[in-house]
């Protein structure tokens, strides 16, 4: 459930139709008698991008979850800009995985306003708050109004931070307050991908610096626009997920390892028994639109099974990993949906 002014209902009304995110309900809460509160009943997602950072162990988040949290991101930015609207809250926590649409969503649009419309008040959180809005809310709590409105380039600034936290693995709160970024944050920004040792992926890294840099200029004039960064050649490159990715994030698809052996793969008769066997297993859990055993790499004696929704595989997830089958124990993970649809089976995962 998430919390607006009544004023600003339109917001939620648009986002709804970003990702098919699902709206089950809208109503009213009197807290006080003069101050109601519109209260929005969204549907359950999943991990938040705040809990990848923390299972992260301060490694950074793998290029494909941030090129799709980026891009997801961006797209949502880009859709709620052209309607007008700034989210001015933008941070971690309020950027969550959907298991059934296989995207991150932005929730939480209490401190969301119309651009040009904006009353003078306390907007986004410390450690992703744009200069000009840390500017405002100082006059604001000195009783003052600031010559300047915050606009849509609030958002951008927060997500550059976002997006390098996800790439350093390290909170930067204090780095951002320090003299030292003011004086040079770019700089600071090369130093963190100078130092990070990233594998095979050197020149798509340093897109995503270009990226993050355009989005954390000083003066908001010369920030990119949502739109435009979505044009940023840091989405041309493909990526494939690690492990951890695939174990954080739920699809409806699951991925089964250890499960088949060779001689199961190589007689037709044993393939079919033991696919047959898993299939059983795997229906227990709910109802498998599909399942895949390939035979040949890439995904050789992997087994991958399509449930009609995210809540049936999340639930086989969690018990059959650590199953033995046939004396073998299994390795449960999730799988991108839209991978296997196309039919593209990652072979290394890092």
């Amino acid at each position: 459930m998430e919390s607006i002014p009544p004023e600003e209902g339109g917001v939620a009304a648009h986002c709804v139709r970003w990702r098919q995110m699902t709206l089950y309900g809208v109503f009213t809460i009197h807290f006080s008698p003069n101050v109601p509160s519109r209260c929005l009943l969204l549907e359950l997602l999943d991990v938040s991008v705040s809990e990848l950072l923390l299972y992260s162990s301060h490694q950074g988040c793998s290029l494909w979850v941030i090129q799709h949290c980026a891009r997801d991101v961006l797209e949502a930015l880009a859709f709620l800009h052209r309607e007008g609207y700034v989210h001015a809250d933008l941070k971690p926590r309020n950027i969550l995985w959907s298991a059934e649409s296989e995207c991150f969503k932005l929730i939480d649009f209490g401190l969301s306003f119309k651009e040009g419309n904006q009353d003078v008040k306390y907007i986004q959180t410390d450690g992703y708050r744009a200069p000009e809005a840390e500017l405002q809310n100082c006059l604001a709590q000195a009783g003052l109004q600031s010559d300047t409105e915050c606009t849509s380039a609030v958002d951008l600034w927060s997500l550059g931070i976002i997006l390098l936290e996800m790439f350093s693995g390290t909170k930067l709160k204090h780095t951002v307050r320090s003299q030292e970024w003011k004086a040079n944050s770019s700089a600071i920004i090369d130093h963190m991908f100078a130092s990070k040792a990233v594998v095979n992926a050197a020149i798509p890294a340093y897109h995503l610096r270009d990226l993050i840099k355009s989005m954390l200029h000083d003066d908001p004039r010369r920030r990119v626009p949502a739109e435009a960064a979505l044009c940023s050649p840091f989405f041309s490159v493909p990526f494939a997920p690690h492990i951890e990715d695939l174990v954080m994030l739920p699809t409806p698809v699951l991925r089964l390892l250890n499960v088949l052996d060779g001689d199961d793969l190589d007689s037709e008769e044993g393939y079919e028994d033991a696919v047959e066997d898993v299939r059983e297993e795997c229906q227990k859990f709910g109802p498998v639109v599909s399942l895949l055993v390939p035979k040949e790499s890439p995904g050789r004696g992997q087994v991958f099974v399509e449930y009609a929704n995210a809540g049936d595989s999340k639930a086989a997830q969690k018990l059959l990993t650590g199953r033995t089958f046939d004396g073998k124990f299994v390795v449960a993970t999730f799988y991108p949906l839209s991978a296997y649809r196309r039919g593209y089976l990652y072979q290394t995962l890092l």
